[in-house]
């Protein structure tokens, strides 16, 4: 009889990050800029502030060094390897290797760079599981196509997976296609998703295009990829908003309900299924949103279907119709509290029954393996007077998020994989602020740019170890 008490033997443990929040490097061996390059600092009460067309001298711009893995790559996938990593996530810098996006030919030098760090993964049995779009389209392409509105970006971004396929085949098994792709049905998703940096194009009608275009670049990849190499995995990834009706007035859960098939469904229904879903077209019809859709465009989302389903997961909310009540931070949202949650020091509320409840209502759709590819708890950590970081509470989080993982199996869910988000400390995406601290690793940068990037394992680090090492039964 299956022991539904322990997780898979061959479950993928590991940690997660993005080139343009850890990386640094952002102007060396031929990197062009990202629209990551001009994002400001910012704080949980100040916005970050774009600067176009490029870095101004006065201003601190966290993501130019950022937690600074370009020099410290071998450091850190040693200190993986030592946790027992299974997986390790991360995304390749696409002005790397295209430093304008509309090149001809890649650079060689940004390659290299991921040539060495495959490499080094593979030497400690780790797998590589490569994000190909997070959140930094080359600069470039921002200012002289105005991004992912343009459906030329299409080409582009088929020109780099293509590299990166054929470069890394028989080296990389598992890759997802875009970042967080549905966070283009919120305002968040016009700079971050599809780099258009006109404040005009926060609207839906260039939101739910860019989307659209990115939709199918995403099917041509994986057509694409599983051409080149059949045992390729291919994955889609979306930020998961899991909204609870704010009362069980009948047009509360209604309203919960719409909630989740516009900022989850419409993308993960394109992705999985290959097609719309109907309540998409009356949605646009409402918003007053044209989608410039091809002739050719149903063919190729019906061919171009994801092998494996992925998501980000914090924290939850409420939703109500009304929208009365008192608000909480999220995940490129903000919707009402939940009086029965905890939060963060950032405000995100920690609901790791909704992380079950999350999984068993994706696979109840999709019925296809699901990995979850971020979760983390953004906090503040005090280094000890003998450089020693006590982080209980992420210890804590995660503990909590693993154990309904465990549940979410016993109910069947096929999961296969967990990697813990900035498994080293990095930038927060949304801040722009160091002190916002997701890692088991910590690294000394601080927000008024000081800091010698040396590591320091934090008592979590030793904690997900033992996690790994027992398939989850130590918590």
């Amino acid at each position: 009889m299956k022991n539904y008490n322990r997780m898979p033997e061959n479950f993928l443990w590991g940690g997660a990050t993005a080139a343009n929040q850890y990386e640094g490097g952002w102007d060396e061996d031929g990197r062009g800029p990202s629209i990551a390059d001009i994002l400001t600092g910012g704080s949980v009460d100040k916005e970050r502030r774009l600067t176009p067309p490029a870095p101004l001298p006065e201003e601190f711009y966290p993501n130019h060094q950022a937690t600074d893995f370009y020099h410290h790559w071998k450091e850190d996938i040693a200190l993986f390897a030592e946790m027992g990593f299974k997986v390790y996530r991360f995304s390749i810098s696409w002005s790397r290797v295209f430093p304008n996006g509309d090149e001809e030919t890649p650079n060689e030098e940004g390659l290299k760079f991921y040539d060495n760090v495959i490499d080094e993964l593979r030497k400690y049995n780790i797998e590589p599981l490569i994000t190909i779009s997070h959140y930094e389209n080359p600069l470039h392409l921002s200012l002289e196509y105005g991004g992912w509105k343009n459906r030329k970006m299409i080409d582009f971004y088929l020109r780099f997976a293509k590299v990166l396929f054929e470069r890394y085949k028989g080296k990389v098994k598992y890759w997802l296609t875009f970042n967080e792709i549905n966070m283009l049905t919120q305002d968040f998703g016009a700079v971050f998703c599809a780099g258009m940096l006109d404040p005009k194009d926060v609207c839906e009608q260039s939101r739910y295009q860019a989307m659209h275009h990115q939709l199918v670049a995403s099917a041509l990849a994986v057509s694409m990829a599983h051409e080149i190499d059949p045992e390729f995995m291919l994955g889609c990834m979306l930020a998961y908003h899991n909204g609870y009706p704010y009362t069980c007035h009948p047009d509360d859960i209604l309203y919960a309900q719409q909630f989740g098939q516009i900022h989850n469904s419409i993308a993960g229904d394109v992705h999985v299924r290959g097609y719309y879903p109907g309540f998409a077209a009356r949605y646009f019809e409402e918003h007053g949103i044209q989608l410039e859709v091809l002739q050719e465009d149903k063919e190729i989302l019906k061919k171009g279907t994801v092998d494996f389903f992925t998501i980000s997961y914090y924290s939850s909310s409420c939703v109500s119709v009304t929208k009365d009540g008192e608000k909480t931070a999220g995940n490129g949202s903000d919707n009402l509290k939940n009086p029965y949650l905890k939060a963060s020091d950032w405000g995100w509320q920690i609901d790791a029954t909704g992380l079950r409840y999350v999984l068993n209502q994706i696979y109840d759709r999709y019925q296809i393996p699901i990995m979850i590819v971020e979760n983390g708890l953004g906090a503040v950590d005090q280094l000890t007077e003998d450089g020693k970081i006590h982080d209980d509470y992420r210890i804590e989080y995660m503990r909590r998020h693993i154990e309904q993982m465990k549940e979410a199996i016993h109910d069947g869910v096929d999961l296969i994989g967990y990697t813990c988000w900035g498994c080293t400390d990095l930038v927060s995406a949304s801040t722009g602020e160091f002190k916002k601290r997701y890692g088991l690793i910590y690294v000394n940068k601080n927000d008024d740019g000081t800091g010698d990037f040396s590591r320091i394992r934090k008592d979590s680090f030793y904690w997900y170890k033992k996690v790994i090492e027992s398939c989850g039964e130590e918590l």
